[in-house]
């Protein structure tokens, strides 16, 4: 396995406070009320935009990005030169067609691509947030995204798209902004964290802090990172996005460059040289606390919890027409999870169709190079474009 790519510090590290692509600026006077009581302004969001909003300005996707993802979501990543997360999806001509729809895509608030996030400069300090930054929650996220979504002059968007956390955010935006939503499709998600998942989060949370180099959450000032936490955060975050036969049939129990074990620690199979890279891979684009402040938004969120209970009362009344996708290996999303939001939709009396997929690519497989997932996108967006008189 190929060693990752070694990025500059100072080229990850500026993406935090001067974005490559669009960035909104919100002052004193406009402060984002977040769910741990605290106003935050300044605050700034970055994003990045594809195709042209139409004349009645009906026409606006709003894509939502997953844990580690990030606003590049069609366009090339500027820190890992890679192409855009979900490049396969959204493009001339492509499900999400960049032609016909006007696409929008968010950095979230506490990510480290640009929007106020923990490696941002607090300007009241002049150092990095670190961990004076208030935990963020999902939708802190959504509300920061809305004050986006009006900054460009959008009543209501077309549609919201998304997987895994991405996903969350497309069921926040439905129950919160219920008349702001034409459409929504929530992929490979849940309306709540497991505590299966809340258990990976605090192993991989665990890990960095334990690194000494964390420092108490001030690496940056200090000039340092916490690196080897970090990527064992990753690495065991990227065994849950796959599935035992994804894996299998990847690596099996291969060896790495070698016929037979070494009878050491090195990495003798393929699969822990994979894990490696990835893990070395991960520290060089994305922020430590950035993870820790991600994570644990993902585990504070429960929608139901937000409504007396009820999973089908945040959905009350709602008009928004709903696309529900999961797939059968996700183990991490299970269909399970998927089938409790389809059923309180149609408690709720919503318009709801649902899709169970057949693979065998894990929890990724939003992000791979699924047909059925192509088709589904493209027809259900078809389908709403026409109630919509979207030409």
């Amino acid at each position: 396995m190929a060693r990752a790519r070694r990025i500059p510090d100072d080229l990850a590290r500026q993406q935090a406070d001067q974005p490559a692509g669009d960035v909104a600026h919100f002052g004193t006077d406009e402060p984002l009320v977040l769910d741990a009581g605290i106003s935050l302004a300044p605050f700034q969001i970055a994003y990045r935009t594809y195709g042209t909003l139409n004349a009645e300005r009906s026409n606006a996707i709003l894509v939502c990005h997953a844990l580690t993802g990030d606003q590049h979501v069609a366009s090339e990543n500027p820190v890992t030169g890679k192409p855009g997360w979900w490049d396969i999806m959204i493009g001339p001509g492509k499900p999400i067609d960049t032609d016909r729809y006007f696409v929008i895509c968010t950095n979230v608030l506490g990510g480290c691509m640009g929007t106020t996030g923990p490696a941002s400069t607090d300007p009241s300090t002049g150092q990095p947030y670190g961990l004076s930054l208030p935990l963020i929650t999902i939708p802190d996220m959504v509300r920061a995204q809305a004050m986006l979504v009006k900054r460009l002059g959008i009543d209501t968007l077309f549609s919201v798209v998304g997987g895994s956390m991405g996903g969350m955010q497309v069921l926040q935006w439905a129950a919160q902004y219920r008349d702001a939503v034409f459409s929504a499709m929530p992929i490979a998600t849940a309306a709540r964290h497991s505590a299966q998942n809340i258990a990976f989060h605090e192993v991989g949370r665990q890990a960095i802090m334990a690194d000494p180099e964390w420092r108490g959450g001030r690496y940056l000032a200090e000039g340092t990172r916490p690196s080897a936490g970090l990527a064992v955060a990753r690495m065991a975050a990227h065994i849950t996005y796959l599935s035992d036969a994804a894996l299998h049939r990847k690596f099996g129990r291969r060896f790495q460059d070698r016929d037979a074990p070494t009878f050491s620690f090195d990495a003798d199979f393929q699969v822990e040289s994979y894990l490696r890279y990835q893990g070395e891979a991960f520290v060089e684009r994305f922020d430590a606390n950035s993870y820790l402040y991600v994570t644990r938004a993902m585990d504070y969120f429960d929608i139901a919890a937000d409504h007396g209970g009820s999973l089908a009362r945040a959905f009350a009344g709602t008009r928004t027409r709903f696309c529900v996708v999961s797939f059968t290996s996700d183990w991490l999303f299970p269909t399970a999870d998927s089938r409790q939001v389809v059923h309180a939709l149609n408690a709720a009396g919503a318009s709801v169709s649902f899709a169970e997929i057949t693979s065998d690519k894990g929890h990724d497989a939003f992000l791979l190079d699924e047909p059925e997932l192509f088709a589904i996108t493209r027809g259900f967006l078809e389908s709403a474009a026409r109630a919509r008189g979207i030409a």
